[in-house]
C-alpha cells in the first residue's frame, strides 16, 4: 500500500495544485494594492479604507478554521475539498470581475460585491491549500510546500507587474483577467485532483489559519506563564513589525497616487519591486539563517528595514540636492532593497517561533505565530491609515519604521530571557 501510494505522488501534480495558490496570491496581491484606490473614489479617510481592507483577514481568522474542519469531515462523490472549490472559486471569480462595475454604480454596490467576493475566497482558501498535503507523503511535504510558496510568489509578481499594466489600460481589464484565471484554475483543479487522494486525512486541521483559532481558544493561556515571558516578547515583536509591513503593503499605492501623484498602474508596478526582491532572496535568506543563525539575521533586518522606509518620504530632499536623479527609479531601488531586508526578517521568523517550545510544542507555537501575525494584518491598515489621516501621508513610513524599531527591542529582550 505504501509503495502504491508513493507511486501516486508526482511533482507535476504538486505544480498543478500550486496553480491554485498562484491565482489565490495573484488575486489577493492585486486586491490589496488597488482596492484602497478604488475605495478612495468614495472615502477620503485612510483609516476607514484601511479598516475595510482588514475585513478579509478578519474573515480568515473567523471562518477558515470552520471551513477547514468541515472540509476534513465532509464526504461526497467528488471528495472532501472539491465541493468547497466548486462553490467558492467560480463565485469569487464572478464577483472579482464585478468589483469595478460595482464601483461605477455606488459605494454600497461596491461594498456588497466586495464582501461577497471575500466570503467566496474564504470558502475555498483552506480546501485549496489542503490539496497539497492530501496528495503528498509526509517526508516530501517540505519540498512540496516550497513549490507551493514559489508559485504564490510568482502570482504576486504577475499581479503587481502584469495586472498593473492592464490597470493602466482600463480599470476593468485586470479584474477580468484575474477572474478568468480563477475560472481556468478551477477547471484545471477539478479535472486533475484526486477525488480520494492517497494521503488525504484531517489535513485542513493542520493548516495555519486553523491553528490560529485553536491557539486563540485553547493555548493562548500558555503565554501567561512566567516561563514563557521570553516567547511572549518574541511573538509581540512579530505582531509589531507585521503592523509596519502590512500597513505599507495595503497603503503604499494610496501614498504613491495621492501624495506623489503617480499613475495608479505605476504605483502597483513600483510596489512589485518589493515583492520581486523578497521572492528572489527568500531562499538565500534561509541559507544565511542556517549559517549565521536566525536571531542575528532577524535583528539585522529589523535595523535595516526602518532605514529604507524612512528614506522614502525623504526622497524630495535628496532630489533637491541632486536634481539629476530620477525619483521613480530611486523609489523602485529602495523598495527592491527593502524587499531583501524583509526576507532577512520574515524567512527566519516562523522557524524561530516553531523552535521556541521544543518538539512537543511545535503545533502550539505555529498557531501562536499565525495568531499574532494575522491579528496585526487585521488592525494594521486602519491603524497606519489613521496615522496618515492625523499626520499626513509620510506618516505611513514613519509609523512603519517605528514599529520595526520597537520590534527590534522586543526581539532582543525576549531572546535574552530565553538564555
Amino acid at each position: 500500500m505504501i509503495l502504491k501510494a508513493n507511486k501516486d505522488f508526482s511533482y507535476c501534480k504538486i505544480f498543478i495544485i500550486g496553480s491554485g495558490f498562484l491565482t489565490l496570491m495573484l488575486v489577493w496581491t492585486f486586491y490589496n494594492a488597488y482596492m484602497p484606490l478604488i475605495l478612495g473614489d468614495f472615502i477620503k479617510s485612510k483609516a476607514i479604507r484601511g479598516a475595510i481592507m482588514g475585513i478579509d483577514n478578519l474573515l480568515a481568522v473567523l471562518l477558515i478554521p470552520v471551513i477547514g474542519a468541515w472540509s476534513d469531515k465532509v464526504d461526497t462523490k467528488i471528495g472532501k475539498r472539491l465541493p468547497f472549490i466548486v462553490v467558492g472559486m467560480p463565485v469569487a471569480a464572478l464577483f472579482f470581475i464585478s468589483i469595478p462595475y460595482g464601483a461605477s454604480l455606488s459605494f454600497w454596490a461596491l461594498i456588497t460585491v466586495d464582501i461577497t467576493f471575500l466570503l467566496a475566497m474564504t470558502i475555498f482558501r483552506a480546501p485549496v491549500i489542503a490539496l497539497m498535503p492530501d496528495h503528498t507523503p509526509t517526508e516530501k511535504r517540505s519540498s512540496a510546500n516550497g513549490v507551493i510558496n514559489f508559485m504564490g510568489g510568482i502570482g504576486a509578481i504577475i499581479a503587481l507587474f502584469g495586472l498593473s499594466y492592464l490597470y493602466g489600460l482600463n480599470r476593468a481589464y485586470p479584474f477580468q483577467a484575474a477572474g478568468l484565471l480563477l475560472l481556468l484554475t478551477f477547471i484545471l483543479l477539478y479535472m486533475t485532483v484526486d477525488r480520494n487522494p492517497p494521503y488525504g486525512g484531517y489535513t485542513a486541521a493542520d493548516l495555519e489559519e486553523t491553528k490560529v483559532s485553536h491557539s486563540f481558544i485553547a493555548d493562548l493561556r500558555h503565554l501567561a506563564r512566567p516561563e514563557f515571558r521570553g516567547q511572549l516578547l518574541i511573538l509581540l515583536a512579530i505582531f509589531v513589525y507585521f503592523i509596519g509591513y502590512t500597513g505599507v503593503e495595503a497603503l503604499f499605492t494610496v501614498y504613491a497616487v495621492e501624495y506623489l501623484n503617480m499613475k495608479e498602474s505605476t504605483a502597483g508596478l513600483t510596489l512589485g519591486f518589493f515583492s520581486l526582491a523578497f521572492v528572489l532572496f527568500a531562499i538565500p535568506a534561509g541559507l544565511m539563517g542556517n549559517k549565521w543563525g536566525k536571531l542575528p539575521l532577524m535583528r539585522a533586518g529589523l535595523i535595516l528595514q526602518p532605514l529604507f522606509f524612512l528614506s522614502i518620504p525623504l526622497l524630495p530632499f535628496f532630489l533637491a540636492l541632486f536634481p539629476a536623479l530620477n525619483e521613480l527609479l530611486l523609489l523602485q531601488i529602495i523598495l527592491f532593497i527593502g524587499g531583501i531586508t524583509w526576507a532577512l526578517v520574515n524567512v527566519q521568523a516562523y522557524p524561530l517561533v516553531a523552535d521556541l517550545g521544543g518538539k512537543d510544542k511545535i503545533g502550539l507555537f505555529t498557531g501562536l505565530y499565525y495568531l499574532f501575525s494575522m491579528a496585526a494584518a487585521i488592525i494594521a491598515p486602519s491603524l497606519l491609515g489613521l496615522m496618515m489621516d492625523l499626520f499626513t501621508y509620510p506618516a505611513l513610513f514613519y509609523s512603519s519604521a517605528i514599529s520595526f524599531v520597537i520590534a527590534f527591542y522586543l526581539l532582543r529582550k525576549g531572546s535574552r530571557l530565553l538564555h
